[in-house]
């Protein structure tokens, strides 16, 4: 069995029986965690975002999966026709990032060759997806930060650092590698609204780590690039699509058109599993529409007053050239297209 990694900065700890989850709607005032021990909590803890960032929620649905399992295992073994709808409901509980599904269909693969002991061998799967994550993870920052230069100056949205995956990192991974190689003078992090990721987890993950950060409000970005001289826009993604094209956290397309604009690069970083060639481009991925109340909230102001609608898709899609690199850790593309999508990732 592959053990769990230990991570100092992690949102997901397996307890055998049960699955514990740093709730990031507390952070960073408090380190709270909650217990999961019914599919229904890891269902909803999705849904609210106290577990968020794409292969983060991969993780803890193949978590999920283990206990749906155990729940659903009597004398006569697993009942494999429940366990399927279990699983049918947890893929519903976020639609974009691919990762939710992606891990469930693995578990699923997993449980059509087990044998004896089904829930044991669930469980060893879905502690070696963990641990895959946190190595993945890792590679990804080393390829990534081989391509920033001394001394550069790097702007992050939303978090995509160790509280959004198994350990380490996709962008945030990279910033990590390459402030330890020296290479990042500066980051800069967008505070990313409505929920505050940037402000709340990458602001805090970064000072763990004690590298120098500038929180900037969402709209000061585009003079930031400009006016602070970036050279690296760093990002993770949701999905990524056939032709290249990729969801990600809302303000994640303005970036990219402020980046072009300014001479900066945008690197995407991102594990193969957030790869979707069943999907052409862009527009065929699905966008998640969430509660007007969470932006209304923000504000915190009284009531939302009678005939003031609020929208709040927590996904764009960024087309395929304005990226200038995909970093995954099957490899990297450069300007990514069809072609070269389907040369690294078959299809």
């Amino acid at each position: 069995m592959v053990n769990q990694p230990p991570d100092p900065l992690t949102a997901l700890r397996w307890q055998g029986d049960h699955l514990e989850l740093l709730d990031q709607r507390a952070l960073p005032a408090e380190q709270r965690w909650l217990d999961a021990r019914h599919l229904e909590q890891v269902i909803a803890a999705i849904r609210v975002m106290a577990v968020r960032g794409a292969p983060a929620i991969g993780i803890a649905a193949a978590y999920g999966a283990v206990i749906a399992a155990q729940h659903r295992t009597g004398p006569e073994g697993l009942d494999v026709a429940r366990w399927h709808d279990d699983l049918d409901r947890l893929a519903a509980a976020r639609p974009t990032a691919v990762n939710l599904r992606w891990a469930i269909e693995r578990m699923r693969r997993t449980a059509e060759r087990a044998g004896p002991g089904m829930v044991a061998v669930l469980e060893a799967e879905a502690r070696r997806l963990h641990a895959e994550d946190l190595a993945q993870n890792q590679a990804m920052g080393r390829t990534g930060a081989a391509f920033i230069e001394p001394g550069s100056r790097v702007l992050t949205h939303c978090n995509t650092g160790a509280l959004a995956t198994g350990g380490w990192g996709t962008a945030l991974g990279v910033v990590r590698s390459a402030w330890a190689e020296g290479r990042i003078a500066q980051v800069f992090a967008t505070e990313t609204r409505p929920w505050l990721q940037g402000s709340r987890l990458t602001a805090w993950e970064l000072a763990q780590d004690h590298i120098p950060v500038t929180l900037i409000v969402d709209s000061a970005a585009a003079a930031t690039i400009r006016g602070e001289g970036i050279h690296w826009v760093l990002v993770g993604a949701d999905r990524i699509a056939a032709n290249g094209d990729l969801a990600n956290k809302i303000g994640t397309y303005g970036l990219a058109l402020a980046a072009r604009a300014h001479g900066a690069r945008l690197m995407v970083v991102a594990p193969s599993g957030t790869v979707d060639l069943g999907v052409p481009d862009g527009a065929a991925i699905p966008i998640e529409d969430r509660a007007a109340d969470e932006v209304w909230e923000a504000v915190g102001a009284a009531p939302r007053p009678a005939g003031v609608t609020v929208a709040n898709p927590a996904f764009d899609i960024t087309p395929a050239g304005l990226i200038d690199l995909l970093v995954t850790e099957k490899g990297v593309v450069g300007h990514p297209d069809r072609a070269s999508m389907a040369r690294l990732f078959g299809g």
